[in-house]
């Protein structure tokens, strides 16, 4: 078995003494691992670096075998993601959620497009907030949870639209939640692709988002809890825009 194919560097663990198990998010094979021959290597450190976009080249003798990577660089986003302490949680949020939310050798090559488009506005410090948020809703559409948010769940309505069902994951205007209001969940313009006009909104459109990631999307997958890297992303958060 053998294919190639380029992807992004989710993970990398020493493996033996000079060996590395990597996990990448590829374009036609989704989230793979493998062994790096080497990868344990100090010449390797800079290539084996999350964030990394690597052409890589997988090979096993049978098709559920780990198999090996060889892997060659094909560019470096270590030195943006890395300079500043926001954006470093973002892509750290990024890869845990890929990692520990994504099926294994499931290709998606819609949410691999949009992580790429991220992952460059990460490294290069565009504004990047309103495009996080997009990729989180692309998410929990890949994993079989998205949210219609296209008009009022009792109205049919498609304006005013301020809040989110917990438990139908529908759009729900002003006036139609009434004294069910502190029941929904918050439905900010930046969910509906408008731009961030808060840091309150970017935090109320995470918190929304998490929800149906934390209580439908992962426990689906057998995870009792998000990945603490992303409860540290909303602290950053919050701590920046404060």
């Amino acid at each position: 078995m053998e294919w190639r194919d380029s992807g992004i560097l989710l993970t990398s663990r020493r493996h033996g003494e000079a060996a590395a198990i990597i996990e990448v998010f590829t374009q036609d094979h989704g989230r793979h691992a493998g062994v790096v021959q080497g990868g344990g290597a100090r010449r390797m450190a800079p290539i084996l670096q999350p964030g990394a976009q690597l052409a890589v080249s997988w090979r096993a003798r049978l098709e559920d075998h780990i198999g090996t990577f060889s892997v060659e660089p094909i560019q470096s986003r270590a030195a943006g993601l890395m300079a500043d302490a926001l954006t470093l949680a973002a892509f750290g949020t990024v890869t845990a959620l890929l990692s520990q939310g994504l099926p294994e050798r499931e290709a998606h090559p819609q949410l691999y497009a949009h992580t790429i488009t991220l992952a460059n506005s990460l490294a290069l410090g565009s504004d990047w907030l309103a495009e996080y948020v997009r990729w989180e809703l692309l998410l929990l559409r890949e994993l079989g949870y998205g949210l219609d948010l296209d008009q009022c769940a009792v109205t049919a309505q498609r304006n005013d639209l301020a809040y989110v069902s917990p438990k139908t994951g529908r759009a729900v205007s002003r006036a139609a939640a009434g004294e069910w209001a502190d029941k929904l969940l918050p439905l900010p313009d930046i969910m509906l692709g408008g731009v961030v006009s808060s840091p309150e909104n970017v935090v109320q459109a995470l918190t929304t988002t998490g929800y149906f990631l934390e209580h439908r999307a992962f426990p689906a997958l057998g995870h009792r809890q998000l990945p603490a890297a992303r409860a540290r992303l909303i602290a950053a958060l919050q701590r920046r825009f404060n």
